[in-house]
């Protein structure tokens, strides 16, 4: 089972920005959903972003005009540009394909931590 790898993610000030990076090794994701979760402490893990096949993007509103999600299917990377971020931005942040069946059985990364203090 192919277990997708995030990358990216530091402690930052408010109002600052990060670059979060998933691939999955060995996987190929170009017809895969992709998305993006995170996590917060004593939280449930919510889903933030995500993106289809043909690259429309959609967003959680708590995000929404301060992330962007991309991916380059060149890479199979999917990434994640945070800005503007706010201490209610930390978590773990996890990605995961979705869509087709195929793209269902990636397995779940470690995940990368970012921390947002204010």
């Amino acid at each position: 089972q192919v277990r997708l790898v995030e990358s990216g993610g530091g402690s930052v000030q408010a109002g600052g920005s990060l670059r979060l990076s998933c691939t999955a090794p060995g996987f190929t994701s170009s017809k895969c959903i992709m998305n993006w979760y995170r996590q917060a402490a004593g939280k449930q893990r919510e889903w933030v972003s995500s993106i289809t096949t043909s690259g429309v993007p959609n967003y959680a509103p708590s995000v929404k005009g301060r992330f962007t999600i991309a991916h380059d299917k060149a890479s199979d990377t999917v990434f994640l540009e945070m800005s503007s971020l706010k201490p209610e931005d930390t978590a773990m942040y996890y990605c995961k394909t979705g869509g087709l069946y195929v793209c269902t059985t990636t397995s779940w990364g470690q995940g990368t931590q970012v921390t947002v203090s204010s």
